[in-house]
């Protein structure tokens, strides 16, 4: 009698294949991952604190003149151009894993937030977006009366 299978390592090593496919190609991943995974450029840490939205984007070596910060219906979009660096002489790559070239990041923003207020700054290859808090979406000090 033969078993449904036939080898249990290959099924393995297909299976570990399309899981690392899915989790590293955006577009394969279901919609609640939104784009994420590890060849998405630039890395994002989002988070919140009581003054609204900060996210911090890694853009090494790029100059703030080669990206561009918008808001826009809900979303957060962070673009830019990563120039190819030129190699001297004659020289030619042993191993090339940057990327170059011009790249898109787009998330959806959390309700509450003023996006027509927001700031960007770049600092060590790190860019940082702040959204604050609309002012209708800040918490208020009710004053309890005595009757």
């Amino acid at each position: 009698m033969a078993l449904p299978f036939s080898d249990p390592v290959s099924a393995l090593l297909q299976l570990q294949g399309n899981l690392d496919r899915l989790l590293n190609q955006p577009g394969a991943a279901p919609a609640s991952f939104g784009a994420s995974g590890a060849s998405v450029f630039p890395a994002l840490n989002i988070f919140q604190n009581e003054g609204g939205l900060v996210v911090h984007a890694e853009v090494p070596g790029i100059p703030p003149e080669n990206l561009s910060v918008v808001t826009e219906r809900g979303l957060l979009t962070i673009s830019g151009r990563r120039a190819p660096k030129e190699l001297a002489g004659n020289g030619g790559y042993h191993r090339r894993e940057r990327q170059f070239g011009d790249f898109s990041r787009t998330v959806q923003l959390p309700e509450g937030l003023a996006a027509d207020r927001t700031s960007a700054e770049c600092r060590n290859g790190i860019l940082t977006v702040r959204i604050p808090r609309a002012e209708e979406a800040k918490p208020r000090q009710v004053v309890i009366r005595t009757v």
